[in-house]
């Protein structure tokens, strides 16, 4: 499954909501799907079943808040719910960095980019729905690479989409 192929798969009921139009909403409930899939996995190792939970929860949470938070009349409001969602978004990261050794350093480091893309968006989000910057705008957010490997920039974003690995059965 890639990002073009899911998109087929939406039903109209979500993709009709104006709420459809917003990025970070959208590579949420992606993230979710995929997220299934490894979760399954990860439930499968005794070791990872807590794991598996805490994963799904975190991740449902970031397309629920954004769309709790769009909904919301005031943007202080909604500003929090974003917030909340970036929250969410940061402990999805980390479950998927705990889970690598399951899932594998492919599909891991896959989700791990495809969660920092996420949350690149919802901090670009939050200081305009607010009205000011978050406490972290002196510095534009960007994941340290680690030895060996690169960061992915919003151009790289398509090739998260169109490439995703699935975790082994």
């Amino acid at each position: 499954m890639n990002y073009p192929e899911w998109l087929k798969s939406v039903p109209a009921t979500i993709t009709e909501d104006p709420l459809w139009n917003q990025e970070a909403y959208r590579l949420a409930l992606f993230a979710a799907d995929l997220a299934w899939h490894d979760s399954t996995k990860l439930f499968r190792d005794a070791r990872t079943r807590e794991l598996a939970g805490q994963l799904i929860g975190a991740v449902g949470s970031i397309g629920a808040n954004i769309s709790e938070g769009y909904s919301r009349g005031f943007p202080k409001d909604r500003a929090r719910f974003y917030e909340y969602s970036l929250g969410s978004a940061r402990e999805t990261r980390t479950w998927y960095f705990d889970g690598r050794h399951i899932l594998g350093d492919a599909v891991a480091d896959h989700r791990m980019k495809l969660q920092t893309q996420i949350i690149r968006m919802l901090l670009a989000t939050v200081p305009v729905t607010r009205g000011y910057s978050l406490h972290e705008n002196e510095i534009p957010y960007t994941a340290q690479p680690v030895a060996g490997t690169t960061d992915p920039t919003a151009s790289e974003l398509d090739a998260l989409l169109s490439s995703v690995p699935m975790p082994e059965p």
